[in-house]
Order: structure tokens, then sequence, then C-alpha cells
């Protein structure tokens, strides 16, 4: 037995659930996993999250977000116990039904689910967001959107460009004009894997929330974008202009203004997602996110050819490799070849 094993053993025996068996369930990108924990006499279920501290987790703004969520009607898992110093958390099982799951099985479900899921954030919006949250801002995303140099580019080249900066100028400059507000939650990985579908509660709370954790301020087209714009699954152009269309009649938000600001923070959004899978691969050791990067890929160069990203795009496209095979097997070939120190 680990230390780590050890330590939840010690944690798990001091809550009403020590009779319970547990066993893994999943892990994600980060140095979180999960455990579902089960009693034998009544097949009653919890999930246990283990955020490590030692490896920079910390449960803190998970137990925040979460009670903001269900405060505000949604969703977000209850959680029945808790052991911040050590990284634990048992929390409500809300079921596997994910999205990415319950589709395939029922194809004529998919409307309904992301039409849910596109409601809930017009209903969340609505809402004043928790004021210790961060604002996810045009410099801090402008940081994020050049992941795609420092990692994906360098790691398929062996080196970086000297146009680096000025794409950072340029990406900064688009949001700083079309997506600056940041007045809203924002989850950051609202997607499929991370939704679950909950058929016996009503309205919004059918959609069951997991991952929010890294909860910031940030502009009300973030969340959609993530939606339907996913890294994991394909989502039809059909639906994707349906829900945005949804949100804005909604909300009665502008339309041309918020399709600028959705395009402009898919592009960010991309690009972001573009090094950070080359960064999961070449510093964690896990390769099979290289496989995603073709989509991720495609979105990206839909959302240049938006006429507000025109500067982005003249530099991304002239900068960044396609990912053939050979690239992304290049990528693979670093695989964990740069640990974290």
């Amino acid at each position: 037995m680990s230390d780590r094993d050890a330590d939840l053993r010690s944690f798990l025996d001091g809550t009403p659930w020590a009779d319970a068996e547990p066993s893994f369930l999943a892990g994600d990108a980060s140095n979180r996993k999960y455990l579902r924990l089960t009693r034998a006499a009544t097949g009653e279920t919890a999930v246990v999250m283990d955020a490590p501290p030692g490896k920079g987790e910390d449960t803190r703004p998970f137990i925040r977000v979460a009670r903001y969520l269900t405060g505000v009607g949604l969703s977000a898992p209850k959680i029945l116990a808790a052991d911040e110093g050590s990284g634990f958390l048992i929390l409500e099982d809300l079921s596997d039904a994910l999205f990415a799951r319950v589709i395939p099985d029922t194809p004529e479900r998919e409307i309904l689910l992301y039409s849910t899921a596109t409601d809930l954030l017009a209903q969340l919006h609505q809402h004043a967001p928790p004021a210790e949250l961060e604002s996810y801002s045009p410099e801090m995303m402008a940081d994020m959107a050049v992941l795609a140099f420092d990692w994906y580019l360098t790691g398929a080249t062996g080196k970086n460009s000297p146009a680096r900066a000025d794409f950072h100028s340029a990406v900064r400059t688009a949001l700083d004009l079309h997506a600056s507000q940041t007045d809203v939650l924002i989850q950051r990985d609202y997607h499929a894997e991370n939704l679950l579908w909950l058929p016996d509660r009503t309205g919004v709370a059918r959609v069951g929330l997991l991952d929010f954790q890294d909860a910031m301020l940030g502009h009300r087209a973030y969340d959609l974008v993530s939606l339907l714009q996913d890294a994991r699954r394909d989502v039809t152009p059909l639906i994707e202009t349906t829900m945005i269309e949804r949100y804005v009649t909604s909300t009665r938000a502008d339309p041309k203004q918020f399709g600028t600001a959705y395009q402009c923070l898919g592009a960010q959004r991309n690009l972001r997602i573009l090094g950070v899978f080359a960064r999961l691969c070449i510093r964690d050791g896990k390769a099979h996110y290289v496989d995603l990067i073709p989509r991720v890929w495609d979105h990206l160069q839909r959302d240049l050819d938006h006429p507000a990203l025109a500067d982005v795009a003249r530099i991304a496209r002239a900068s960044l490799p396609q990912p053939t095979p050979e690239t992304l097997k290049k990528l693979k070939d670093k695989c964990a070849t740069a640990p974290t120190p």
C-alpha cells in the first residue's frame, strides 16, 4: 500500500463511508483522480476526489465553486466529507451518464442535451459570480494562446518563432477589441466529457456539472465555445449554429457582437489547447492527447477565418505547422522528454 493509499484509508475511516470499498473511476489531465465508493450492504455510492497537495492540487476552489453552483440551483455534486489539508473529498455520485456516452447510445437526444446545456449557461449568467474569482483577462488569455508556440511549435520543429511576441500582441488586441468582458463565472472545461445527463431532475438541473475548480470570471461566450468546439468529439455545424442562436435569443445578446466574440474566444481557446495537449505529451507523458490535435486544429482554422482575427491568422498560419502524421509523430517521439523539475 502506497503512502497515498494509506492516507486515503485514514481519511475514509474518519467518515460515514469507512465501510465502503473504493474502486478507480477516472483520471484527468491534472494530477487528480477519482474513485467510486460502494457500500456492499446497500449498493449506495459516492465519489472520492483525490487531489494531492504535494502535486500542486487544491480542493478548496472546487468546494467554493460547487457550493456556489448548487446555491443557484444547478447540479454540482454535494460535498459529503472533506479533508482539505490532505486533498480528499467525498462527493455526491451523479452517475456515469456523461453526455459523451449518452449521445452515442441515444443519438436522438443530442439536440435535447445540447439545448439544455446551452440554457444552463444562459441561466447561470443571470447570477452575479463569486467575488473572489480571478479575471480571465485578454492579457492572460493571450499568455495562454502562445502556449501553441511554446509547446506545439517547439515540440514539432525544435524551435520557437521570432513572431511569438507579435502573435501575443495580435491575440491580445483582438480580445481587447471584441471579447474583453469578464462579468460571469466561466467553468472553462464545459464539454461533453464533463457534463452528466440527469433525466430524473428538471430544467437545467438535468445537467450535472464536473471539473469546474478552475472557474474564473470571463466572457459570456467562453463556455459556449467550450461546449460546441469540443476537442474530444465532433459537434455538427448545425448544432453549433443552432445553439449560438439559442443563447443569443435567450439572453438578447447582440448577434453580431456575440458572434465575433465567440470566434475570437474560439481561436484563443483552441490555440491554448494545442499547446496544452502538446505539453501533456512532452512534459507529462500523456501521448494520447496528441491524437486530439487535428480536431482542435480544424476548429482553429474556422475561427481564424473571421475578419476580426486577420492579424492573428496571418501569423499563426505562417508559423504553426499543420498536424500532419509526421508532425504528430514528432510530438509523440518527444513524449515525457521534458518532465517537470
